[in-house]
């Protein structure tokens, strides 16, 4: 005898073992499916296993469109799914709602009325269903539209994310050079005072008086005069008399102040302060007296401001006026070398801007510069003296983020050249100490700059060179529509 491995009925002989299972009438003990619970023949539970609960295969495994399957013999069902189950496997379906007989109670499926006692195996199965329904109406589509729309999510994110960056870029960029509208001298003299006050570094009637100060020299559009520092060019010419180092030559140009920033202009006024050092050399010359007739004293930064706004109303630059919104006055915008130069062309000054717009030297360096500069001090000079004070007025010399103002150059016995430089950002008393008569020389520092020294990528002059006529101002305006400059090399 031998016994059902299922049921446990014993039956005569091995085949008629192998035959048993097969017979539901035959065995009394029909096992059921562990994850829905169908009651199937012992034959029947692999294949319904295999063909109900599947292991997933990869995406694409199954062509799209192919009918569904039936689940307990893995035939193709397609839109009669629910009936082949009843005509073909019904014996194996309770009724629905039905009892087991041990109080468990039957859930049925509703689209294939499988029953089974677990509600969660039930909602498993009924998402099969649901997969194979998508699937075979089309679920290839369906993942190409999510991707589709997942990709186009991400587009969406990355172009948000670097439009915020670009307009953050901006706004740093605006309050960078003064063109955010937060206001301008008056604004920040004032702010800056106060927080003076307020560390202590700074007596409330002293605040009260510069700003009295400030506010007149605001109407009258006169510099105060606060931040100027007068007699350096002849202080260097007898110290140069008498030092015998390392100097083959040197040239310096004509008297000019120097001018540095203050409360009001720090940080942005750089351009400005340097027109101050140049205006003051020229109208230190009477050759320029008739162009400067209506500018006999040095104007605040306010009142330049509003002058290169009178020359782009001549209708200089106008693409650089553009840029500013036509509007400098009242704001922090930095200027540079086209502004300087509009600014001169408009009061007849002839001046040329060179553009030395990349290193012409090994590491970056512009010896070009240092020799169009040599040049342009000892054209009109070639005797042996060897301190040449020239009539030359000083040059504007601009980089990215900052100016500054050439006021001689010096060669060395090794033929080396080294400029001397006025810097806005030196105060007033680090300037005086050149004043001193006992000076030793190590306050050149300041001033001194070798072809080392000037390693940024451009750098642009403007030079002044005499007068210019009312016909050739005028020529100059028109040329300006397009602003040119020498570029060297």
């Amino acid at each position: 005898m031998v016994l059902c491995d299922v049921c446990g009925r014993a039956v005569p002989s091995e085949a008629a073992a192998g035959r048993h299972p097969r017979r539901p009438s035959l065995c009394r003990r029909q096992p059921r499916c562990p994850l829905c619970a169908a009651a199937v023949g012992c034959e029947e539970l692999r294949r319904h296993m295999d063909t109900a609960h599947p292991e997933p295969g990869p995406p694409g495994s199954r062509r799209p469109g192919a009918p569904a399957q039936c689940p307990f013999c893995g035939e193709a069902a397609g839109r009669e799914l629910e009936e082949h189950v009843r005509a073909r496997h019904g014996h194996l379906l309770g009724a629905p709602g039905a009892d087991t007989g041990n109080g468990e109670q039957l859930y049925e499926c509703p689209m294939c009325s499988l029953t089974c006692t677990n509600i969660q195996i039930l909602e498993e199965h009924v998402d099969l269903h649901l997969e194979e329904h998508n699937f075979s109406e089309g679920g290839d589509m369906g993942d190409l539209e999510l991707a589709q729309q997942l990709q186009t999510e991400e587009d969406e994110r990355q172009r948000s994310e670097e439009e915020k960056r670009e307009r953050e870029e901006f706004e740093k960029l605006q309050r960078q050079y003064g063109l955010d509208n937060s206001g301008g001298f008056k604004q920040q003299f004032l702010k800056n005072m106060e927080r003076e006050v307020d560390r202590g570094r700074m007596q409330p009637f002293e605040y009260h008086k510069r700003k009295a100060d400030m506010m007149e020299s605001l109407a009258s559009g006169i510099d105060d005069g606060r931040t100027k520092t007068s007699g350096v060019i002849e202080a260097l010419c007898k110290y140069y008399q008498s030092e015998n180092k390392d100097v083959r030559r040197v040239w310096l140009s004509a008297g000019v102040d120097h001018f540095h920033s203050s409360l009001g202009d720090r940080g942005w006024g750089c351009g400005y302060r340097n027109f101050q050092m140049l205006l003051s050399s020229l109208l230190q010359n009477s050759f320029y007296n008739d162009c400067l007739r209506d500018t006999t004293l040095i104007p605040s930064i306010p009142k330049i401001q509003s002058m290169i706004e009178d020359a782009w109303r001549e209708g200089f630059d106008p693409q650089g006026a553009s840029h500013f919104n036509n509007r400098l006055h009242g704001s922090k915008a930095w200027i540079g070398a086209c502004e300087i130069y509009s600014l001169l062309t408009s009061l007849r000054i002839k001046c040329q801007i060179i553009d030395f717009h990349k290193p012409t030297g090994p590491m970056g360096t512009h010896p070009r510069l240092f020799e169009w500069i040599l040049h342009y001090y000892s054209a009109d000079n070639e005797g042996g003296a060897k301190v040449v004070c020239t009539s030359k007025p000083p040059i504007y010399l601009q980089h990215q983020g900052h100016s500054r103002t050439v006021v001689g150059i010096e060669e060395k016995k090794n033929r080396s050249l080294c400029l001397l430089l006025f810097d806005p950002g030196c105060s007033s008393q680090q300037m005086q100490k050149l004043l001193k008569q006992n000076s030793d020389g190590t306050g050149l520092r300041l001033l001194r700059k070798f072809v080392g020294s000037l390693k940024e990528k451009q750098y642009q002059i403007v030079a002044v060179d005499g007068v210019l006529s009312l016909e050739e101002k005028a020529a100059r305006c028109r040329a300006s529509q397009v602003l040119t400059s020498e570029k060297i090399p």
